[in-house]
């Protein structure tokens, strides 16, 4: 199965000159800063000109396997609510990036929740954005693209549990999550909604997470994603999280009135 582009030209461009040399400008490395190993990582979706930048900043600061499971959302109803792809590969204007099967087939064996379907897959953008980034940055990269529709706690907690389960038996493996934040409030609402969804984050508290995106009306496109990447990272007994880069839409478009908050974070 070959997954095609659905986005180029829209979310990042379409030229790989100028791909390739934007995915290097956004995640320029520090001269003196050390790559760390990190168990996952979050990052947003959105398109380049918006959150770019925030993605780069963590993708400059991790030392990228290659292995990586990317664990993002389906924003659209359509096909399996919990969907990975095992076998072909996802083309961007870079080339083809090649999916993992093995390491699909032993977390589709995990986790019986996940199914098979191309439908899910085939015009989300949260998965597809990730990839230039990888191609560019982590060349003879492999990935299992995973997309959750649901956020059903118990399901999304089964998920995550099967994460670890594979993660511990293939330590070499990146877990990248993508979610952008609070949406289309104005820039100091979304400031403050999103500090409180940080928070939980960087507590590694999916429960808190949940019910604080619930309770306090916090738009996260990919709660799912992040509810079932923290539940891994605790059964991982993960202890350290640190925020690479927050920024909102207002930052690179001057308008405050109704903005999306992005967030970087590296687990290790």
């Amino acid at each position: 199965m070959l997954r095609l582009p659905a986005v180029a030209g829209r979310f990042y461009p379409s030229d790989p000159s100028e791909l390739t040399a934007q995915v290097q400008e956004y995640a320029k490395t520090d001269p003196g800063g050390k790559k760390l190993p990190a168990k996952a990582c979050l990052v947003p979706h959105a398109g380049y000109l918006y959150s770019g930048h925030v993605a780069g900043a963590v993708f400059s600061r991790i030392a990228l396997p290659q292995k990586i499971v990317i664990l993002g959302v389906r924003h659209f109803p359509r096909g399996e609510p919990i969907a990975i792809l095992s076998n072909g590969a996802w083309r961007t204007p870079l080339g083809d990036a090649p999916i993992d099967a093995s390491l699909a087939k032993a977390l589709s064996a995990e986790c019986p929740l996940l199914r098979e379907d191309q439908l899910a897959h085939s015009a989300e953008h949260s998965l597809e954005v990730q990839i230039p980034f990888l191609q560019v940055l982590a060349p003879g990269f492999a990935f299992v693209p995973i997309a959750l529709g649901t956020v059903r706690f118990e399901d999304l907690v089964s998920v995550g549990q099967a994460l670890a389960r594979v993660l511990a038996a293939t330590p070499d493996v990146l877990l990248l999550t993508t979610s952008d934040l609070n949406h289309y409030e104005n820039d100091e609402t979304t400031r403050g909604k999103d500090h409180k969804a940080i928070e939980k984050l960087l507590a590694l508290d999916a429960r808190g997470l949940y019910d604080t995106c619930r309770n306090e009306d916090i738009s996260m496109c990919g709660l799912g994603p992040a509810v079932a990447m923290l539940t891994a990272l605790r059964a991982l007994d993960t202890t350290h999280a640190e925020l690479v880069r927050y920024a909102t839409s207002a930052d690179v478009s001057g308008d405050t009135s109704t903005v999306v908050g992005y967030a970087g974070l590296i687990f290790t």
